[in-house]
């Protein structure tokens, strides 16, 4: 892998990310929604409540995701696919590592955390590690860590919290009247929209759909799409993920598509949540590094 496809790699997560962000601004402007139950009439706001619980409930008790993966990214001319591995530890850690095809070497790391994003180039001994108001790509599009690992764990989200609690569900309609077999459970937060396919018979979300509105860029969009369940513990989880965004971060349009097929799902504990980088290693900065790739 040589360093014009690391740097591809690098900002199409970028770009994701920014896709699913949201400001602390935006969050903090927008109205408080009324209660889907206080604004139904008998059992139909109970049914729609009901049903976002069984969405919610679908999600894992397990704190640990790891597993081996083959990544591709789509983005331009460049249709790019190298083996790999994901840990992610709930709450703490979502980290993308990057091998050399056959030989297994890690060539590059993508960690994300509450408080920093790390980048890791091993081809180069180069890195990035920077708390997300340093990189103005990102900080002007906004970004939240655990919208990001509500994606990665097939959950829902509600901007500007930590995690979905029980009386927060009141806040997601559900549109049980659609046909067919997929209920869409939707929400709005200032600029943003969400938008969750999930199965009316058991829940599972079979794919989620994030819009931005951006006063400064226009609309910012990512499509993430899950397949392939595969039982972890008693819940089930999405082997396959594929996920698709458009913004006009950076001045021009970005496109681009990212898939993760995982394998060998395990739940174990048995690694660090937080990546150490050698000193011989030399920090790049981050605002220079994403100017220019978004160049390119």
């Amino acid at each position: 892998m040589n360093k014009s496809i690391l740097k591809i790699t690098v900002v199409g997560l970028a770009l994701l990310v920014a896709s699913c962000g949201t400001k602390k601004a935006v969050v903090g402007s927008s109205v408080p929604k009324t209660p889907a139950v206080a604004r139904g009439e008998g059992s139909t706001a109970l049914q729609e409540l009901a049903f976002v619980q069984m969405v919610s409930d679908r999600q894992l008790y397990q704190k640990n995701i790891v597993a081996d993966m083959s990544f591709n990214i789509r983005a331009g001319s460049k249709n790019i696919t190298v083996p790999g591995s994901v840990h992610m530890r709930k709450d703490e850690v979502v980290r993308l590592q990057l091998f050399i095809p056959l030989l297994g070497s890690e060539v590059g790391r993508l960690e994300f955390t509450p408080d920093y994003v790390l980048v890791v180039d091993r081809m180069h001994k180069e890195y990035i590690k920077a708390d997300y108001t340093q990189l103005d790509f990102l900080k002007e599009n906004g970004l939240n860590f655990y919208s990001l690992q509500a994606l990665f764990w097939n959950q829902l989200l509600l901007p500007g919290n930590q995690k979905v609690g029980e009386a927060d569900l009141q806040q997601f309609d559900a549109d049980l009247a659609k046909q067919g077999p997929i209920v869409p459970v939707s929400l709005k937060n200032g600029k943003m929209t969400f938008l969750w396919n999930a199965d009316k018979n058991d829940g599972r979300i079979l794919s989620t759909v994030v819009e931005y509105l951006s006063t400064a860029h226009g609309k910012s969009s990512l499509t993430w799409k899950y397949s392939n369940f595969q039982p972890v513990g008693v819940k089930l989880f999405p082997a396959s993920q594929e996920f698709t965004f458009t913004t006009n971060a950076g001045g021009k349009p970005q496109t681009g598509k990212v898939t993760i097929d995982m394998d060998a799902i395990r739940t174990n504990d048995d690694w660090d949540s937080q990546s150490s980088v050698s000193p011989k290693y030399k920090r790049v900065e981050a605002k220079d590094v994403f100017d220019k790739i978004l160049k390119m």
